[in-house]
């Protein structure tokens, strides 16, 4: 089966954790499976911007970058996170390869487009050339993405992981797309976590302001890989990683399935 799995920056930060979600990417990698890795790093960049002396301001979960913080952007995410997460999965005995999406333009973005504000260099991916990917797995190696890919204009975009998470489930026709996050699943009102949630009713959950912030794009993604054909797209807290391989298999007791409905 193809795999696509979304390690939250946060999950990243935590060295035990980041090891945890090496070990379950190998396994994975190890029962025959082609996993890809998209992994964001919102946490890391936040707090390199800051040393720089740079605010970071957020739109529905979505981080303004103007062209300095954009530079920022491919600096953390294409280089010491992804590099960072491709050492874990070689030191757990799989080999990696770390791209950006302006690799071998595997993935191209346009600006995106927010009514009433402009995000700067943000963009939202318009396609994806999977071929990079079929190289790499089949030389029985990882494939692990950094979220920033190129627009026509030859700019790099921000581009939320999730949402590239989900494009490059959808285009190389992945069985399961599931996130690793710092939360554990999607809750309602009362704070306790869903275990499934239909997406027609993710509509009523952000009305009442339940769903917020930067579960807004995670949910999106989910809803976008189920429409474009992907079989199963579940949220999973990063500190259960260790149960990613019996995804298939058994039923787990934590996270979110989101399911088209």
């Amino acid at each position: 089966m193809k795999i696509v799995v979304k390690i939250g920056g946060a999950a990243l930060e935590d060295k035990s954790t980041l090891y945890k979600c090496a070990h379950a990417v190998v396994d994975l990698a190890r029962d025959g499976h082609k996993v890809a890795v998209v992994h964001g790093g919102g946490s890391a960049l936040t707090r390199t911007l800051k040393l720089l002396g740079k605010q970071s301001e957020f739109v529905d979960g979505l981080r303004i970058t103007d062209a300095e913080t954009r530079d920022i952007a491919l600096m953390v995410l294409a280089g010491i996170v992804n590099k960072s997460f491709v050492a874990a999965i070689v030191a757990a005995g799989n080999p990696a390869i770390g791209l950006c999406g302006g690799d071998g333009m595997s993935f191209r973005a346009r600006k995106k487009k927010t009514e009433g504000y402009d995000l700067g260099f943000v963009g939202e991916i318009c396609s994806v050339e999977p071929r990079w990917l079929e190289a790499i797995w089949g030389e029985g190696g990882i494939p692990v993405m950094s979220s920033l890919a190129l627009g026509s204009d030859g700019e790099y975009y921000n581009v939320n992981a999730d949402q590239m998470a989900a494009a490059c489930a959808a285009a190389c026709h992945a069985d399961s797309l599931i996130f690793l996050t710092d939360v554990p699943g999607v809750k309602d009102a009362e704070g306790t976590v869903i275990p499934w949630l239909k997406t027609k009713e993710m509509a009523a959950l952000v009305a009442a302001s339940v769903i917020s912030g930067g579960m807004l794009p995670k949910l999106e993604a989910c809803t976008q890989a189920l429409k474009k054909g992907v079989g199963r797209v579940r949220i999973l807290p990063a500190a259960r990683a260790d149960i990613l391989p019996q995804f298939y298999f058994s039923k787990l007791e934590c996270g979110t399935e989101v399911i088209s409905a």
